[in-house]
């Protein structure tokens, strides 16, 4: 049972460890979505994608750990959390802080990644209603309508509002 503790923790360890790897990610990329840099963004991105990967693995290991504690235990996986595990530590006070530590670290960390998540996802959908409301205006400004003016011959010498413009700019 003590090997299982241990493996447990270590898999606890390396995924709070993973967790900081990603809220310093997280992190790096609000200056960059505030700033509109695609290309950093897609790179920060990608290293996000390559630790969530690791945690996948890690949460594997953790989960098998936990089902293996369970099994010896002889208690249900499904019922059987690390508040539970930690209370039946009490004989064992080193494992316990232990699993303390990690748990509260964990929450920590993982709350701290969901504020600095929220944000970035705001900053993001702020810049979306951005880009969309200057796309609105661009197509409002060629669907103008004329201006009621007329020349001698009761003709319409109107132009329309916003000016004519050519097809549109990429480059802008």
């Amino acid at each position: 049972m003590a090997s299982l503790i241990e493996v447990l923790i270590d898999a606890l360890t390396k995924e709070e460890s993973e967790y900081v790897t990603l809220l310093d990610l997280s992190k790096k990329k609000t200056p960059i979505i505030i700033a509109g840099e695609i290309e950093k963004l897609q790179t920060v991105t990608d290293e996000e994608q390559s630790v969530v990967d690791r945690l996948i693995a890690l949460d594997i290991k953790r989960a098998e750990a936990m089902k293996d504690i369970a099994e010896v235990m002889n208690r249900d996986v499904g019922t059987l959390k690390l508040s539970h595990l930690i209370e039946m530590l009490e004989n064992r006070p080193s494992e316990r802080d232990a699993m303390i530590e990690l748990r509260d670290r964990l929450k920590a960390t993982v709350g701290e990644l969901k504020i600095i998540n929220d944000q970035n996802r705001e900053l993001i959908r702020q810049s979306l209603d951005i880009v969309d409301f200057n796309l609105n205006l661009i197509k409002s400004q060629r669907s103008a309508p004329e201006t009621s003016n007329y020349n001698r011959s009761a003709g319409i010498a109107g132009s329309a509002l916003g000016g004519s413009t050519g097809g549109f700019d990429a480059k802008q």
